[in-house]
């Protein structure tokens, strides 16, 4: 089978496995040959120097030493290894595997690592692997001496041809390792890694769609990725086996993207579901923890970077905060705990956050501890409750919010700022909505909040909504206005049309976001003039990465992303980037001191949130900060009463200059979005 490498997201596997039976055997015995007598080979010439066995389908006889073992977790099989093979082998000579996998579940318990083995069975290709199907009569434990084999140690290999040549041979994998995908470890106990010292990043974060900047990211992001497995098929999604702790991630080993990762023991270099695969040499689960492979450094930090300035400016897309539970309505259907109660609401009702009070107690008690530790002053909020679609007051769930973040203050901190008189009708809005909140001490608002009515381009997102601040104690000449937005989503695009996912890499309904941010544009421009203010911030949910259409709109208006580099928002099928951006105008940027991306959110593991409390037989939920949200929100700084400068706590986004809103390496997001702002006054916009 030709082997095509995607980055680490095994939707292939999740597919294939979901529709067979959970914990047994995935692989199809052989029937018996024509009574054709097996031929004696050696591991290498089974292996062959392709992609496909050149005796697949042919009964074989072979010997190895036993490497790795899996009689439990669903795999049935183990791996065999050439005697003495291993160690440190050239690659530039080497050109066939020396090891191959035996499933076999009539043997698979009757087999112990080190021990020398022969097999006979039939030579087959399953999912891209090269596998040897052997039943009770075909194994033969032998008493004769055989040289140990020893682990290659080998960085890991960009190239398929090397990689092939190592197919199922154990590995001492060298060199930097960083986890790069967490979506799985609670479902199938797998872990996206990368090469090196970052995560796979979003081709469209880097380079247009179809440029060969996004080409170029695309490659990279094939030669780095492998998944780290657990030497099992286990669905840890069905409730089944939600009696046995997942395996890697707990509440102390939070396996974060972006964490660097150490092998601790070696590896065998498999393959399947078309994705490469470094499985344990046993089936590891959170009963052996010992046997895990590697470790992984904790990276969580307590609070965001300081980004200098008197006042700080947020933003955070809360993940359906919704005060009105699914209980309180009908047609809800649900997602559930393991024991069946439900935990949040999954259709069938307008509502879309928490079952009950108590789910909705846990989501919230997560969101205060985020926003709280922010210590921003203003925070633009997304995909927040519009009560109004349930006949209640519009703010009631922004009132609500309030209450709990001032509650878990200890005082009346915070404020929200009340939706304007003139909006859209109840019908026209979606049952989410942006909104903002801010800190009475150090600011306060200027006139009524402003939601662009403009049912053309956002009937199917939300209108932006802006509102302007004074500092306390400034006068006219300190106000500066802030945009809350939340575009279009990527999903459920049409097939044709406009729309049409055009496979580039920017996903669906890229036109109806271009429009959006356009009319965005144009509203941001009349604002400066109702407002009194060219200090325009655009924040939110743009549901675009920083090289699509929508954002260089926004970058061609004179907006500079002010997202440091190297700090991604979002994490979305192993690879990192930012959905979420702080962006501004040329004046905004002058008093821009730093900016942060908090990475609480996208970069933990899914298996925290409030939605799969009790999910597991060990309860990852805690009433902190991590996992928030599966959106990380990010912080900036402004210097709006100061009289001397602040000195940049971060440097900008580094880059070649041609990039919008990035500068020059080291330099401090002020300096570098200044000079932005000037090459847009001057006419030289890119």
């Amino acid at each position: 089978m030709q082997k095509l490498f995607s980055v680490p997201l095994s939707a292939a596997a999740a597919a294939a496995l979901l529709a067979a039976p959970l914990t047994v055997p995935v692989h199809a015995a052989p029937e018996p040959g024509p009574g054709v007598p097996p031929v004696e080979l050696p591991v290498r010439e089974i292996q062959g120097t392709g992609d496909v066995s050149p005796v697949a389908g042919q009964a074989v006889t072979t010997r190895g030493v036993v490497t790795a073992v899996y009689a439990t977790g669903g795999l049935n099989g183990y791996y065999v290894q050439t005697p003495g093979t291993g160690g440190d082998l050239d690659p530039a000579t080497h050109d066939a595997s020396e090891a191959i996998f035996v499933y076999s579940p009539d043997t698979a318990a009757a087999v112990q690592l080190g021990q020398f083995v022969e097999v006979t069975g039939e030579v087959a290709e399953y999912y891209g692997q090269t596998q040897l199907s052997v039943r009770s009569e075909g194994l033969r434990a032998l008493d004769e001496a055989a040289e140990a084999v020893k682990p290659v140690a080998v960085g890991w290999p960009t190239e398929e041809t090397e990689r092939e040549d190592l197919e199922g041979m154990l590995l001492d994998p060298s060199g930097e390792f960083v986890i790069t995908d967490n979506y799985d470890l609670n479902g199938y106990g797998e872990i996206g890694l990368a090469a090196g010292t970052t995560p796979l990043v979003q081709p469209t974060a880097v380079g247009a769609p179809g440029s060969p900047e996004a080409a170029a990211q695309a490659a990279d992001n094939a030669a780095r990725g492998v998944l780290l497995d657990d030497g099992a098929t286990t669905n840890y999604g069905n409730f089944a086996n939600a009696a046995v702790p997942l395996p890697y991630l707990t509440a102390e080993t939070p396996m974060r993207i972006g964490a660097p990762v150490d092998f601790v023991a070696p590896v065998v270099l498999g393959y399947s579901f078309d994705e490469w695969r470094l499985q344990p040499t046993t089936h590891v689960t959170g009963e052996n923890p010992e046997d895990a492979p590697v470790i992984a450094e904790n990276t969580r930090t307590a609070a965001p970077e300081d980004v200098g300035g008197d006042l700080q400016l947020a933003t955070f897309n809360m993940l359906n905060y919704f005060t009105t539970t699914g209980d309180e309505l009908t047609g809800c259907s649900y997602y559930t705990d393991r024991a069946g109660d439900p935990i949040s609401v999954r259709g069938g009702c307008d509502a879309r956050g928490a079952a009950e009070q108590e789910d909705l107690e846990r989501q919230q008690a997560k969101i205060v501890a985020a926003v709280n530790a922010l210590d921003a002053e203003v925070v633009s909020l997304e995909e927040i409750e519009n009560s109004a679609k349930f006949g209640k007051d519009r703010d009631q769930a922004l009132a609500d919010l309030v209450g709990a973040l001032n509650a878990a203050a200890g005082s009346e901190v915070w404020a929200y700022v009340p939706s304007p008189a003139e909006r859209p009708a109840v019908e026209d809005e979606d049952v989410i909505r942006t909104a903002f909140i801010y800190k009475p001490a150090a600011l306060g608002t200027v006139g009524e909040s402003v939601i662009l009515q403009d049912e053309g381009n956002f009937d199917n997102a939300r209108e932006p909504l802006a509102q302007t601040f004074r500092p306390a104690g400034g006068d006219a000449g300190d106000d500066f206005t802030v945009v809350a937005n939340h575009f279009k989503s990527k999903g459920s695009a049409p097939s044709t049309g406009p729309n049409a996912d055009a496979g580039d890499g920017a996903g669906g309904w890229n036109a109806d976001r271009t429009a959006q941010a356009q009319a965005l544009v144009a509203f941001a421009e009349q604002l400066e003039s109702t407002q009194g203010t060219d200090r325009v911030l655009l924040t939110g949910d743009f549901n675009s990465y920083d090289q699509e259409d929508p954002m260089r709109v926004l970058h061609d208006a004179g907006y500079a992303n002010l997202a440091p580099e190297g700090e991604h928002s979002y994490a979305y099928g192993g690879m990192v980037g930012s959905l979420d951006h702080v962006l501004a105008s040329p004046a905004a940027a002058e008093i821009v001191t730093g900016s942060d991306i908090w990475e609480i959110n996208a970069h933990e593991s899914v298996g925290l949130e409030y939605s799969r409390h009790n999910h597991n037989v060990v309860d990852l939920y805690a009433a902190d900060p991590y996992r928030a949200s599966d959106h990380n929100p990010e912080v900036v700084g402004l210097r709006t009463g100061a009289e001397e400068p602040v000195v940049p706590q971060k440097p900008g986004r580094g880059g070649s200059g041609e990039h919008p809103g990035r500068g020059e390496p080291g330099r401090g997001v002020t300096e570098h979005a200044a000079d932005r702002a000037r090459e847009v006054l001057q006419g030289r916009s890119g």
